[in-house]
């Protein structure tokens, strides 16, 4: 399975030569330019079933350093060191791994990255 036909090509092909070299991955970059930011919740849950190959529910280590090669097959597999940071970015709980509320949670906290986490828990304070 992958991102084919769920994005557009040009889109993909721009992010993916963004960082065809070792140690240039940045994820919120690569969200970006790939087309994942402003996707629906419904579109971003989609994504993570893409990315979780065993299909355990979670998005473990080894998924996350093949995560570009879901968008295309001859991609690089990301290093160890933009592995762990992608890894770092998006483990809510500390368990390493990425659940798919975490995952939501990453590409929509980039989304609205100009907010600080103190203002986003103000406005969800208010709101709840």
């Amino acid at each position: 399975m992958s991102f084919k036909g769920e994005l557009k090509d040009a889109d993909v092909a721009a992010a993916l030569d963004a960082c065809k070299d070792p140690g240039t991955f940045d994820h919120k970059k690569f969200f970006k330019g790939c087309g994942l930011m402003g996707k629906s919740s419904d579109e971003l849950k989609k994504a993570f079933d893409i990315i979780d190959q065993d299909k355990s529910g979670f998005i473990e280590k080894e998924e996350l350093r093949l995560f570009l090669q879901n968008f295309r097959d001859d991609a690089r597999a990301l290093t160890d060191a933009e592995t762990s940071s992608f890894l770092r970015a998006g483990d809510t709980d500390g368990d390493g791994k990425i659940g798919a509320d975490g995952a939501v949670h990453l590409l929509k906290w980039h989304l609205y990255g100009w907010l600080s986490l103190t203002k986003v828990k103000q406005i969800l304070y208010r709101l709840l």
